[in-house]
């Protein structure tokens, strides 16, 4: 069922509840007043309907209609067309939700088209019909609620984006290879929020211009003025949010250069140790490798060896085996190889 709540209110109190959209209109023709019509994700039929009845314009059906819009604030004649953009956190899966509400307020209606869970204009309802004096007000007072429940229920998005930003700086310096994945995804959630929230300035304002324009009550202004300041906060917010990302993804970024950095330095370190092993090594190998040859050279007992019956043979080899050793040794060590 798309119709969730619909009502003709005669000086802020519930006249009738209407089944359909046809009694509505014959309830407000006889008894005057204005209807209040809640619909969730309606038939294209029922919202023609209702731009029938009430001469919507077309332009801000065919908007209604196709959604996806941006927030704005429009007005056709003496009828305002509004879109907003709420928005919820999902703490079990740590993401913002973000939803489209249509409203279309004109002299004796208000008819609200909601395409998401939130904001909860049964709350709103409710409000408004325990402060009869407010309601009394009209559809006016009516759009001033929902702009206020829209904006109240962006607080516990706050609340959330900021534990997630809390939870990110924790993992940075904990060196958690997925934070830039999920720096990213809460920069782009937090620029989500943005466009949603700061049109609302600008809307608020010139609706207190049309306010002012149409002689609407000045209790009115000051509910407004009270709406546009939590407004300016969250947008403020906001832009804190968005800076700090920014940083973290340069912290990020920087602390991983750092470890690459040391890294490097170690496996370098590590290479040169490995190195100076491989000269030592190599320098022993060649020393020993002296006497070896000189060794192998005289143990070939060939017969026409001129040193092979020399009386001083022997100790000359053996001379010789500790000269090439030693001259050898001198040259490594010079040369920092020992």
């Amino acid at each position: 069922m798309t119709l969730i709540d619909n009502a003709v209110y005669v000086d802020g109190r519930r006249l009738a509840t209407p089944a359909s959209l046809d009694e509505t209109y014959a309830t407000l023709t006889e008894c005057g007043g204005f209807a209040w019509i809640g619909m969730y994700r309606p038939e294209e039929t029922e919202v023609r309907s209702i731009a029938s009845e009430f001469q919507l314009h077309h332009l801000s059906v065919e908007d209604a209609l196709k959604g996806h819009q941006r927030s704005k604030l429009e007005r056709f004649d003496d009828i305002l067309f509004v879109v907003l953009r709420p928005a919820r956190y999902i703490d079990a899966e740590e993401r913002v939700e973000f939803g489209e509400l249509h409203v279309f307020v004109g002299p004796d209606f208000v008819v609200t088209i909601r395409h998401a869970e939130s904001p909860d204009l049964a709350k709103v309802r409710a409000r408004m019909e325990s402060t009869p004096r407010l309601l009394a007000l009209g559809p006016e007072a009516v759009l001033y609620a929902i702009f206020d429940q829209l904006v109240d229920e962006y607080a516990p998005v706050i609340a959330g984006l900021e534990n997630d930003i809390d939870e990110i700086e924790d993992e940075i310096f904990d060196g958690d290879p997925e934070v830039a994945r999920r720096i990213y995804d809460l920069s782009r959630e937090v620029i989500e929020f943005q466009r949603a929230t700061q049109p609302l300035i600008g809307m608020l304002e010139a609706l207190k211009r049309g306010f002012a324009k149409y002689n609407v009550e000045a209790e009115l202004h000051h509910h407004l003025d009270d709406v546009l300041d939590h407004v300016l906060r969250i947008n403020e917010r906001g832009a804190t949010f968005r800076q700090i990302l920014d940083n973290a993804l340069i912290v990020h970024s920087t602390l991983v250069t750092q470890r690459q950095n040391d890294e490097t330095r170690r496996l370098s370190e590590t290479s040169l140790a490995q190195s100076e092993e491989v000269k030592k090594i190599s320098s022993w190998a060649a020393i020993l490798f002296a006497p070896t040859l000189v060794g192998t050279v005289y143990g070939m007992n060939f017969e026409n060896m001129p040193e092979l019956h020399w009386e001083y043979g022997y100790p000359f080899a053996l001379g010789l085996m500790v000269a090439g050793g030693f001259v050898l040794w001198r040259v490594f060590k010079k040369n920092n190889w020992l």
